[in-house]
């Protein structure tokens, strides 16, 4: 395996002065980006104090057309800050708000809107064929959004860089980073590129357009990877201009970056440049609740689990339920869910599991509306637990399987596989599966508990992915005390392998799951006795397990993890010195 670049060098790293750090998800937690960039955020922010900026979408408007000031739960509005410059912006078309991101660390985040320059897209696309042979010909869908967001994000940094040049704040001594995250924000990185030579540029792709693809269009990816060219699929999967922005912006940057080494192989194949450094995703544990706090969240994490088994269910499911789950983005074969359900599927007849089972499948589907029905019998249980009553439901609701109504109940996949395997969540049956279709931000009408505080409710979490750079969320669940199975096709899970120094088992608090691009019913055997051998865990093996989980998030920390991103400043750093040596001769 690919080892993670040693960066003990003989000459000390460059160190940036100033770090400007761009995504679509700073401030909008819409997936596994905002975790790595909010979690990371504290250790930067206590290395560079405010010396570094996050710049996000500035995606909350009033219908007039003016911001709001309780949009955004993530932002928190500070005119004080950059308040010169901010009017400097102004004048030159530049509409931002500046505030802190409110998570630990609490940086500085600047958000800008970039609905002004769709007027200019067809000229600024013209500027990215003629200097980077980037085909914005064939964008659909988001690419238009992301580009021009990618775009007003470099106008800022070019705003800034200048207007602290001009007032004496910064010389050509000065050391800036711009760090540039998937896709999304390689146009950007490209006008920085070409616009502000002094300064370093970093890209990191967090996974591959294509991919990601040719791995959710049921291609098979990892043993053909060799053979695969990745501009031919751009072609034939309608990618061509995600693709193209992805590779060219890898090519010019400074230092090109991902987050594992399964994708840094999909980069030399498929975008044809290998990675400079690899950057693995750590966590910030100040998310996990201590000590007392900790067993209090617990507790009521898994009452309100049972309780809405219960509920939905008719049943009377206690404290000794195993409570699993899985979680993630909807990409039902990527993520592993169509597997996750066959092994639920195959523990309801395997006699060796010992314990009832209830399983959560906890990803974003269209949503509709929250169930009244389920709303009023867990009205009901509340009331008659103020009142000292036991309420007790003995028949279960219409369609036992869903907590909130579906726009499209009748052509969603997790639906549809548990209608194929006849699942019913029968009142014999010791498994039930119960769908979650809606982020868990603690507003979604059924929980009500957002998802950091759900997740460590369980006893076991399963991720038994396809497609998966990374892999927060087993990470997350470790970092939680929750012991969990994850495949080596993740990121998460080869890094786990290398720790333990054999494939991990869940005694180890990790149990990596050989994966293939044809092995599914294996995995999803290999699950299914993993579970069943759970349940025969006793109280002292499960806190063994428990315990282990722990130590292992504790090496995946971002005090950890931190210097690989040290030495991509260095790397990027080192070249725009370079080129400051070349223009000066």
């Amino acid at each position: 395996m690919h080892q993670f670049i040693n960066i003990l060098m003989s000459k000390s790293l460059l160190k940036p002065d100033f770090i400007f750090e761009s995504s679509w998800e700073v401030c909008n937690k819409v997936g596994g980006i905002y975790t790595v960039l909010s979690t990371r955020a504290k250790t930067l922010q206590a290395a560079h104090q405010d010396k570094i900026f996050f710049i996000g979408p500035g995606l909350w408007k009033r219908e007039d057309g003016n911001y709001t000031k309780e949009e955004s739960p993530y932002f928190k509005e500070d005119n004080s800050l950059l308040a010169e410059w901010q009017w400097e912006a102004k004048k030159s078309g530049l509409n931002v708000r500046v505030g802190r991101w409110t998570v630990p660390g609490e940086p500085i985040a600047i958000l800008v809107d970039f609905v002004p320059f769709y007027e200019k897209k067809n000229e600024i696309y013209g500027w990215l064929w003629e200097n980077y042979s980037v085909d914005s010909l064939h964008a659909y869908g988001d690419y238009d959004e992301a580009s021009m967001f990618s775009y007003a994000a470099a106008l800022v940094v070019e705003s800034l860089y200048k207007w602290n040049v001009e007032r004496g704040a910064w010389n050509e001594n000065t050391k800036i980073i711009y760090h540039a995250n998937e896709w999304m924000c390689g146009l950007g990185a490209l006008y920085v590129n070409n616009k502000l030579p002094q300064v370093g540029t970093i890209f990191t792709t967090h996974a591959t357009s294509i991919g990601r693809s040719i791995a959710g269009n049921m291609k098979p990816l990892y043993d053909y990877l060799f053979a695969y060219n990745g501009d031919q699929m751009a072609g034939e999967l309608n990618m061509q201009s995600k693709h193209s922005i992805e590779k060219q912006t890898a090519h010019y940057v400074d230092c090109f970056t991902t987050v594992s080494d399964i994708t840094a192989k999909e980069c030399v194949e498929l975008l044809d440049k290998p990675v400079d450094v690899v950057l693995p995703n750590g966590f910030d544990n100040s998310f996990v609740p201590k000590a007392a706090q900790f067993t209090s969240k617990r507790k009521a994490a898994r009452r309100r689990l049972l309780d809405v088994a219960n509920a939905l269910l008719g049943e009377q499911l206690d404290d000794d339920t195993l409570i699993i789950s899985t979680s993630g983005r909807y990409e039902f074969r990527n993520k592993g869910i169509d597997v996750f359900v066959e092994a639920m599927n195959r523990l309801l007849r395997d006699k060796a599991l010992k314990k009832k089972v209830v399983a959560f499948i906890e990803v974003p589907g269209w949503v509709g509306e929250p169930r009244k029905d389920l709303q009023e019998r867990l009205e009901k249980m509340q009331n008659s637990k103020k009142n000292d009553g036991a309420p007790v439901f003995t028949t279960p609701l219409e369609v036992p399987q869903v907590t909130h109504w579906l726009h499209n109940m009748s052509h969603d996949n997790v639906l549809g596989m548990l209608k194929f395997f006849d699942m019913h969540n029968r009142k014999d049956e010791n498994v039930k599966v119960i769908f979650l279709p809606c982020y868990l931000d603690g507003k979604d009408g059924i929980l009500n508990i957002a998802y950091y505080d759900i997740v460590l409710g369980n006893d076991l979490c399963i991720y038994p992915s396809y497609y998966e750079p990374w892999g927060y969320t087993p990470l997350e669940a470790v970092a939680f005390k929750v012991p969990c199975i994850t495949t080596d096709l993740a990121g998460f899970g080869l890094w786990a392998n290398s720790v333990f120094g054999h494939y991990g088992e869940i005694t180890d608090g990790v149990k990596v799951i050989h994966r293939t691009d044809y092995n599914y019913s294996e995995v999803a055997d290999n699950i299914k006795d993993t579970v069943a051998d759970f349940s025969n865990f006793t109280k002292k093996q499960i806190d063994e397990c428990r315990k282990n989980a722990e130590t292992l998030s504790k090496k995946a920390l971002w005090s950890e993890f931190i210097k690989y991103y040290e030495k991509a400043y260095d790397i990027a750093l080192s070249k725009a010195e370079e080129r400051k040596k070349d223009n000066n001769n």
